[in-house]
């Protein structure tokens, strides 16, 4: 091997995996200390020497209509990068996550004999089984962040390797729930529940009503609860309108971003399906996790479920160790009911601490060191 310089192409999509990725290059930078990197990334890459030749933003659309709109232009630029990675030809080419992206990319450049790693199993155990036949021939191996996943991909004829979740590694296996309480300005001796209805503006119309509604509820039986709504500062304008119209206004404190903190310093929260469940389960909280969308795409997506669980922590557990009420369950009668459930059950939420600690040992790894385990191994291979 000696003093051969390697060059890697790597594409992250959004700010999640630009996050992993960071991780991903630390270990390869300890490994391959004169390593070349290039592609498309965010700040996290840029940090670690990375040359990215577009701009990150431009693959962060979300959603049909808005994926649609960009098509042309995303299009565009997996077409110019394909062209560009196979006349230059690096030693590998890293998809980390952003699999609609990459994964036809990388299948593009591997029937060429590029050498492919794709970083997070898109979740077929969950929604999407056909494309496991995409990720075969697009991935020479596949880093995992949960461990049931290699043998789930094995199953199917693709290689995987368990690196363990970057979130178990900034999230402290304490939370200390004091700190967290006063720097938010929360009493210490009240209980707080957490209102996390999800990030998008669609989420904030399909589920935060319905949550207010509950804390409403909630309110009435017991006026001692404080509630806190963390938002990102664009929707600010949105959620403090919906309080107004909910008769909640000043009685629920909206804070910009801070979903951490606001889950250190809560006793029960009420969240939105989506990767915040796990950091709940992270932070050792109980939850009752929610979800409500277009009736028609809920039709479409059921139909595609594998599983009896919607929600991280569940699957993980592979039982359902929190609620979950989804689509019409989600009245907010019941949500209030389930919450009130958790504050008046300290035994239950012991019982739910424990499995919590367990699991986050389970996904605590060293991340960057087993990526660049996985990367040589393909390399040589």
């Amino acid at each position: 091997m000696g003093a051969q310089q390697r060059r890697f192409a790597l594409v992250a999509g959004e700010a999640s995996g630009d996050l992993l990725a960071g991780l991903m290059m630390d270990g390869m930078k300890a490994r391959w200390p004169d390593m070349q990197a290039a592609g498309i990334g965010g700040p996290q890459m840029l940090a670690r020497g990375f040359q990215s030749w577009w701009p990150q933003e431009k693959l962060a659309v979300r959603g049909y209509v808005e994926v649609l709109r960009h098509y042309p232009e995303i299009a565009g630029i997996r077409r110019q990068l394909k062209a560009r990675l196979l006349r230059e030809r690096p030693d590998m080419f890293i998809g980390v996550d952003a699999p609609d992206f990459n994964l036809d990319l990388e299948a593009g450049l591997r029937s060429q004999g590029v050498k492919t790693v794709h970083f997070v199993c898109p979740s077929i155990w969950a929604w999407r089984p056909e494309r496991i036949e995409k990720i075969r021939a697009a991935a020479d191996r596949v880093l995992c962040i949960f461990p049931f996943e290699p043998e789930l991909l094995a199953e199917h004829g693709v290689a995987g390797s368990y690196v363990g979740h970057p979130l178990a590694q900034v999230i402290p296996m304490e939370p200390d729930r004091a700190a967290a309480r006063a720097a938010l300005g929360l009493a210490l001796d009240t209980p707080v529940v957490a209102l996390l209805p999800g990030s998008r503006r669609s989420e904030l119309r399909y589920i935060a009503l319905r949550f207010l509604q509950a804390a409403a509820l909630m309110r009435r039986e017991d006026p001692a609860i404080q509630f806190v709504l963390p938002t990102l500062p664009a929707l600010r304008a949105e959620a403090e309108q919906m309080l107004q119209a909910g008769g909640l206004g000043g009685q629920v404190k909206i804070l910009n971003g801070q979903s951490h903190a606001v889950l250190a310093a809560c006793d029960a929260t009420l969240i939105a399906s989506g990767t915040a469940t796990l950091e709940a389960a992270l932070f050792k909280r109980p939850m009752v996790i929610a979800y409500n969308m277009n009736s028609l795409t809920w039709r479409l997506m059921i139909r595609k479920q594998l599983q009896p669980w919607v929600g991280l922590p569940n699957i993980l557990c592979r039982e359902f160790v929190v609620p979950e009420l989804i689509q019409h369950e989600a009245t907010p009668e019941a949500l209030a009911q389930a919450t009130l459930a958790w504050l008046r059950a300290p035994d239950k939420v012991q019982a739910l601490q424990q499995r919590f600690t367990a699991l986050h040992a389970q996904l605590l790894r060293d991340t960057p060191t087993l990526c660049a385990d996985a990367i040589e191994q393909v390399l040589e291979g």
